[in-house]
C-alpha cells in the first residue's frame, strides 16, 4: 500500500487546481481567436486580463498590433508583447523585435530587434531565426557578419521556413558567408519556391534561364518566372516579358511581353518602362502612341538615365507642342503619384 505525504497530496491538488482555474472568459477568448471571431475574443480578454498565460497575452498584443476586434494600436500591442517576453515566450519575443526593428510604436532599435530575436531564435523560433539572419546579413544593429547570417537562415531552413531556404538559397548562389554552390542554391530555392514564395520561384527561374546550378530549361524558366510575376513580383514580370518579347522557350508573342512590362513598369522597374516606351514608339504589342512612350522615357530621363533621355528628345522630334505637353504631365503625376505611395 502505498501513503501519500500530506505534501505530495497538496502539491498534487494545486496542480489539478491550476488545471481547472482557467476562466470561462479565458476559455471563450481562445475559443473565438482560433476561428478568427476577433471582436468576442478581444472582449473576452479585456475581463479576464489578470488570468491570461503568456499565449493569450502574446494574442492579445496581436489584436492591439493588427487591429483585430480593436483599433490598432502599437503601444498596448508592445505593452502585452512586453509581459509574454519578459516570461521567455517565443513568439512574444519575435513579435517584441519585429516592433523594434520597424519602429512600429516606439523608437526604432535594431541593437533591441536583435536581442529579442536572439531569445526566440535561440528557442527555435524559424520567423526569429530568419529575421535575425537578416540582421547579421545587413549589419542592422550587429556588425554585417555572413557566416552569423548564414547560420540562422540554415537553423530557419532546416525547419522548412521558406524564406529562410531562400535566403540560405541566395548565400549559395553568391558565396556569401560559403563556398559558392549553385546547385546547392538552386536545390534551396526549390524548396521555397514550391511553397509559393515568390523571391525564390523568381530566383530558380532565373537559374533555369541561365542554366546556373540546373540544366539550362526555358520552359521550366517560364513556369518559374509565371508563378513569381502572377503574385506581383517586379522582376519576374519583366524577366517574363523579356521572354515572350524574344522567344525564348515561348512562341514570340509581343501581346504578352508588353501585358508583363506593363505590370512591372507600374511598380517603378527601369528596364521594363525603358522597353515599354520603345513598345509604344514603334506599336509591338500595343498600339502606336508616342505620348505614352515619351511619358515613360521622360520619368527615366528625370532619374538620370541617359539612353531614356537620349529615346525622349529623339522621339520630341515626331511629335506635336500639344503631344509633349501632354506627356509631360502624364510623367509628371506619374511621379507624384509614386512618390506618394512610397
Amino acid at each position: 500500500m502505498y501513503i501519500f505525504s500530506q505534501k505530495i497530496f497538496i502539491a498534487i491538488l494545486v496542480v489539478l487546481g491550476s488545471i481547472t482555474l482557467v476562466s470561462a472568459d479565458v476559455k471563450k477568448a481562445r475559443q473565438a481567436y482560433v476561428i478568427n471571431n476577433y471582436e468576442t475574443a478581444f472582449y473576452e480578454y479585456s475581463i479576464s486580463k489578470n488570468e491570461m498565460d503568456v499565449l493569450d497575452q502574446t494574442r492579445f498584443g496581436y489584436m492591439y498590433d493588427m487591429g483585430y476586434g480593436v483599433e490598432q494600436n502599437y503601444h498596448e500591442a508592445i505593452r502585452w508583447y512586453s509581459k509574454a517576453a519578459a516570461q521567455g515566450y517565443a513568439s512574444a519575443q519575435y513579435n517584441l523585435g519585429a516592433m523594434y526593428d520597424y519602429g512600429l510604436g516606439i523608437v526604432q532599435s535594431y541593437s533591441e530587434a536583435v536581442r529579442w530575436y536572439t531569445k526566440a531564435a535561440e528557442q527555435g523560433h524559424a520567423n526569429a531565426q530568419y529575421s535575425l539572419g537578416n540582421m547579421h546579413y545587413y549589419g542592422y544593429g550587429v556588425m554585417q557578419n555572413y557566416q552569423e547570417a548564414f547560420k540562422w537562415y540554415a537553423k530557419a531552413a532546416e525547419q522548412g521556413y521558406a524564406n529562410g531556404q531562400n535566403s540560405l538559397g541566395v548565400m549559395y548562389d553568391f558565396g556569401y558567408g560559403v563556398v559558392q554552390s549553385h546547385s546547392e542554391a538552386a536545390k534551396l530555392y526549390t524548396k521555397s519556391a514550391e511553397q509559393g514564395y515568390a523571391s525564390a520561384q523568381y530566383n530558380l527561374g532565373n537559374m533555369y534561364d541561365h542554366g546556373d546550378g540546373v540544366e539550362q530549361d526555358y520552359q521550366e524558366a517560364l513556369k518559374w518566372y509565371t508563378k513569381a510575376a502572377e503574385q506581383g513580383y517586379a522582376k519576374a514580370q519583366y524577366n517574363l516579358g523579356n521572354m515572350y518579347d524574344y522567344g525564348d522557350g515561348v512562341k514570340q508573342n509581343y501581346k504578352e511581353a508588353a501585358k508583363w512590362y506593363i505590370k512591372a513598369a507600374e511598380q517603378g522597374f527601369e528596364d521594363a518602362q525603358y522597353n515599354l516606351g520603345l513598345m509604344y514608339q514603334e506599336g509591338e504589342g500595343v498600339v502606336q502612341d508616342y505620348v505614352t512612350a515619351h511619358m515613360y522615357f521622360n520619368i527615366l530621363a528625370g532619374s538620370g538615365d541617359k539612353e531614356a533621355s537620349d529615346a525622349r528628345d529623339d522621339l520630341t522630334k515626331k511629335m506635336t507642342p500639344s503631344q509633349i505637353n501632354k506627356a509631360q504631365q502624364m510623367a509628371s503625376e506619374w511621379v507624384k503619384n509614386h512618390a506618394a505611395n512610397e
